[in-house]
């Protein structure tokens, strides 16, 4: 009886330490959180439902309109042909396709969307299509019923060949071209497109040019005007060649050369010819306007001389028709001055010549000067330009340039006042004036 009450006893200890002592044990945390736990686990699943914890997706419903086999990109070899059927996600009875900006010959079919083209060479060689050109299309789908439910995209088709046709430089002008020094030449360079269009064109001469307008693409304009120096007069001939290289470039950096040979031509420089024909005039209307004011200053000397001698001329004459009248007379006296007056006139000559003596020298230069101005105004008369580029402009230049450098050494002795008091209106009047055309005016 002892031993089953031990034996009992030992059970109850052992069992009060087993859940005395984790209790003890614990932080007060960790005792609340034990606390909340229902000590019958089992009884608080049973109070649970059984369910399957694996959740099934609910049905996939596809509403918006997609085009589902769309490629962005087609590459098509020239002669080939493209089948292509594009589908979608609904029923296509209900919809139409459409494109823009289609390039020739593609096409598409309104009611299943199948899309074909055949790269026929004609439309290369006709220029409606080109090669390695990205041709971006616009395509579209639509509902009959719905115009709101549509869908646009666009894809890009491009085209390429095996067969290199290649791209030509084609200048507007001939091969060969003369010009002469101070004209203008102008082309234009063209480009005859194969596989690959030219995209940049260069230029460069087998003599350095300047002043010109270069070309960078097609269709530029090649323009230059050789200056009047171009050609050299130490050079042995009168003209140069001129190589004008134009080398087009594809991206592929294939090369095509065109070549024009230009000859320039030694030309005379009619701008400057006629400035120097101006300057010419010029100097040769006022060296005639000198000669006209010394012409004036002579004259009046020979007019002054000329003068005084008629003076004592008469005074000469009237002393001896004095001395007749006197010795006619009967008085003794009158007769006596009708003497002696004949003797004072002849006593006047050799005071007239000490007084004035006759101006030779003045005269004739005064001839001289008026026959110069007459030759000059006529050389001036005679080589007007008949125009701007007349073609005998130098040797019009010439002409007055050795007239008045004639006359210069002519006149040499003569001497000539440059700062005048007269106007040229004045000069003019007095050289054309009735008594001076008379006096100097020629005799036969």
């Amino acid at each position: 009886m002892n031993k089953s009450r031990f034996a009992g006893f030992l059970i109850l200890m052992f069992c009060c330490s087993t859940w005395v002592l984790p209790s003890y044990c614990q932080t007060p945390a960790e005792r609340a959180t034990a606390d909340t736990i229902p000590q019958n686990r089992d009884s608080v699943l049973n109070l649970l439902p059984a369910r399957d914890t694996v959740l099934k997706p609910p049905p996939f419903q596809d509403t918006l309109l997609r085009i589902r086999n769309l490629s962005p990109y087609f590459t098509l070899h020239v002669d080939s042909t493209l089948v292509y059927n594009l589908e979608i996600n609904k029923n296509p009875s209900q919809y139409y396709w459409y494109l823009r900006n289609s390039p020739p010959g593609l096409r598409i079919n309104k009611d299943n969307g199948l899309l074909t083209f055949k790269a026929e060479r004609a439309y290369f060689l006709s220029g409606k299509l080109k090669y390695d050109f990205p041709y971006k299309v616009s395509i579209g789908v639509q509902n009959l019923q719905n115009p709101a439910e549509r869908i646009d995209t666009t894809f890009t088709i491009q085209f390429f060949t095996t067969e290199i046709i290649p791209s030509r430089l084609k200048p507007s002008v001939n091969s060969i071209l003369y010009v002469d020094e101070g004209d203008t030449i102008n082309f234009k360079v063209e480009c005859e497109s194969g596989s690959f269009p030219v995209e940049s064109i260069s230029f460069f001469s087998n003599l350095p040019i300047k002043n010109y307008k270069p070309v960078t693409k097609c269709d530029d304009e090649f323009v230059w005007s050789p200056p009047y120096d171009f050609i050299k007069e130490s050079d042995s001939s009168n003209q140069k060649l001129v190589l004008l290289y134009f080398i087009g470039t594809n991206k592929f950096f294939n090369r095509d050369t065109a070549l024009v040979k230009l000859y320039v031509k030694s030309a005379l420089n009619y701008p400057f010819m006629l400035q120097e024909y101006n300057r010419t005039v010029k100097d040769v209307h006022t060296y005639t306007l000198e000669l006209k004011y010394a012409f004036v200053q002579l004259d009046k000397k020979v007019k002054n001389t000329k003068t005084t001698r008629t003076t004592f001329d008469m005074t000469s004459g009237s002393t001896a028709l004095g001395g007749t009248v006197f010795s006619s007379l009967t008085t003794a006296s009158a007769q006596t001055v009708g003497k002696i007056l004949p003797s004072a006139g002849v006593a006047l000559v050799p005071v007239k010549e000490a007084v004035a003596p006759q101006k030779t020298a003045e005269q004739n230069s005064a001839s001289l000067v008026r026959s110069s101005i007459k030759r000059l105004e006529y050389q001036l008369h005679e080589n007007v330009l008949a125009g701007e580029k007349d073609p005998e402009i130098v040797k019009k230049i010439n002409k007055l340039k050795d007239e008045m450098k004639q006359i210069q050494i002519q006149l040499i002795d003569v001497p000539i006042d440059e700062n005048t008091n007269m106007t040229e209106e004045q000069l003019n009047d007095y050289f054309n004036s009735n008594k001076v055309n008379k006096k100097y005016k020629l005799k036969h």
